[in-house]
């Protein structure tokens, strides 16, 4: 791995060089970015939502509710989906509104608002929908679901649109569309929310889950809600919450607990059965039902991991023999591939060879596809190259989504390949790190600890600083299953004992097979993060490393 050093902690200060680093020079940009403001304070206005597209939706819910019409709200079944439809549920149902939540699910009704999904609404009773009557709200989806809103309204529905994904050239005819790209589609119904009543206070939880799972860049807006979602979390009244958090062990809530450990209990029940426990457990009140829930998800998860593994472990044989330095692009096919877990498996690809990975559930006439991308390959654009091969497609520049006939798979290949090798030409992706300073680890103390984490919460868009020094290995050792991690406490290099005697210690997740190569006595380079490690009630620095070069 290569690693890109930004600067050398010499004369300047530390959070001077971060700041700079993360493209923040200007007075002005730099108050805002270590004093966000309040989430209560962040308009429709401030993200980009259109006022006039606004006013309508507000208009055509409030006629809803005076003429007592039936309201589904049709949400994803991912963590960002389920925690929008958790807002907009428990919104409109404080305002009167008789609504009702639907989550499709991923083997029949497929993604997002779908005709096969409108069908499944209206032939259930439960939702009182279809023949001139009803209004539908969609989160986090419908903003490429043309035929679906088309269908919806020879129904004489109603369709308001609440999505985050990027615009297609054709927009669906529907009754009014709140978006933007600024947040993800719980922030939107979170400041959507704010305009039709004013009990949110809540709500920040569930869209702080969703901003840090659905990976959006934590600047601006989205800092906001996160900053001050954390501190709402980690007192949180939602017995769901609370339920989840002790289910899964957790004591604190960091952006590291939320993506890794309650984003993939949430998501788990969507990816391999319903989205609905997860919807059940973040708004139910009842004790007990949490308890029963969180457990539910949590044995669910586990089914998921195992799942994952060995998709994954198939995945990674297939494509070993994959032409990686021509075609730049890795593709994998399989009729045993879950719907539920194929991004997963995108994502490990990705992390194995360092290019954009497209796994694919191969289904008798239809498959379903995910992607994962690299930094500076926009995927999204990529797929809808083969636009008129594919049913749908959908998502992000480093994340995405879609469908097609089975039969088209090989021209689909061929095709995609063609325009990654044309927008890759001559480059070789490489997996960088980057480096935000060298330092002396003479420097490393709990002040330092302190001065950094002023610009937490780190993520996507602000990521945790790393530095790189110059050590000795005072000793080492491999822990975890079978070896997998490196523990070790290090010196500097060149150090004066009358100031620095104690060594600190270090953690390198996944670097266990360095122990063999790797001894006491070695002078080695470090790339780490800093963190704080705490027991019984003593703080320390403990480094995180990164890489090691030698």
């Amino acid at each position: 791995m290569r690693w890109d050093t930004l600067a050398k902690l010499e004369n300047k200060e530390l959070l001077e060089i971060l700041l700079r680093n993360r493209g923040l020079t200007r007075k002005k940009d730099i108050h805002e970015f270590l004093n966000p403001l309040p989430p209560q304070k962040i308009t429709p206005k401030s993200v980009g939502i259109d006022s006039v597209q606004l006013k309508k939706a507000i208009g055509r819910i409030k006629k809803a509710l005076k003429s007592n019409e039936p309201v589904v709200i049709y949400g994803d079944y991912d963590a960002d989906g389920i925690c929008s439809t958790a807002i907009l549920w428990e919104t409109l149902n404080s305002l009167g509104v008789k609504a009702l939540p639907f989550i499709p699910r991923r083997e029949k009704e497929g993604y997002g608002l779908s005709v096969e999904g409108l069908k499944a609404v209206e032939k259930d009773p439960l939702y009182k929908i279809g023949k001139n009557k009803g209004l539908i709200i969609t989160t986090d989806n419908g903003i490429v679901a043309n035929s679906a809103v088309d269908h919806a309204r020879k129904r004489g529905v109603d369709v308001i649109i609440v999505d985050h994904h990027e615009k297609p050239k054709k927009l669906p005819k529907a009754s009014a569309i709140i978006h933007t790209t600024k947040l993800c589609a719980a922030g939107i119904t979170y400041v959507f929310s704010k305009e039709l009543s004013e009990k949110t206070d809540s709500f920040l939880e569930l869209a702080t889950i969703a901003t840090v799972t659905d990976l959006m860049p934590l600047t601006g807006p989205n800092r906001s809600i996160v900053k001050f979602g954390l501190e709402a979390l980690n007192k949180t009244k939602r017995v769901g919450l609370q339920s989840l958090f002790a289910a899964a062990g957790i004591t604190k809530i960091t952006p590291y607990e939320i993506g890794f450990m309650i984003g993939p209990r949430l998501n788990a029940s969507g990816r391999i059965e319903s989205a609905l426990t997860a919807l059940r457990l973040l708004c139910t009140k009842d004790k007990s039902k949490a308890i029963a829930l969180a457990k539910t998800l949590d044995e669910v998860n586990r089914e998921r991991q195992t799942m994952t593994e060995e998709l994954t472990a198939h995945a990674l044989a297939l494509t070993d023999g994959n032409k990686k330095d021509t075609d730049r692009i890795i593709i994998a096919e399989h009729e045993s591939y879950h719907q539920g877990v194929i991004g997963l498996i995108a994502g490990k690809l990705v992390e194995k060879y360092y290019l954009p990975a497209i796994v694919i559930s191969k289904g008798e006439t239809v498959s379903k596809a995910s992607a994962r991308s690299i930094v500076g390959f926009n995927i999204i654009e990529a797929i809808r190259s083969c636009d008129s091969l594919l049913i749908n497609a959908g998502g992000h520049p480093m994340a995405a989504g879609f469908s097609l006939e089975s039969a088209k798979i090989s021209a689909f290949r061929k095709k995609i390949t063609a325009f990654t090798k044309k927008s890759l030409a001559g480059k070789i992706p490489e997996k960088t790190l980057r480096v935000d300073s060298e330092l002396d680890l003479t420097d490393i103390d709990l002040d330092f600890y302190k001065n950094i984490s002023r610009l937490s919460p780190f993520g996507i868009g602000n990521p945790e600083p790393v530095f790189s020094s110059r050590a000795e290995i005072v000793s080492l050792r491999r822990v975890g299953n079978s070896g997998k991690h490196l523990k070790l406490t290090v010196l500097p290099e060149n150090r004066d004992e009358k100031t620095f005697t104690l060594p600190l210690d270090a953690i390198a997740f996944n670097l266990g097979d360095l122990g063999t190569k790797l001894q006491t006595g070695d002078i080695i380079s470090l790339a780490y993060s800093v963190t704080l490690d705490t027991f019984n009630g003593n703080h320390k620095v403990q480094l995180k490393v990164k890489d090691i070069h030698r």
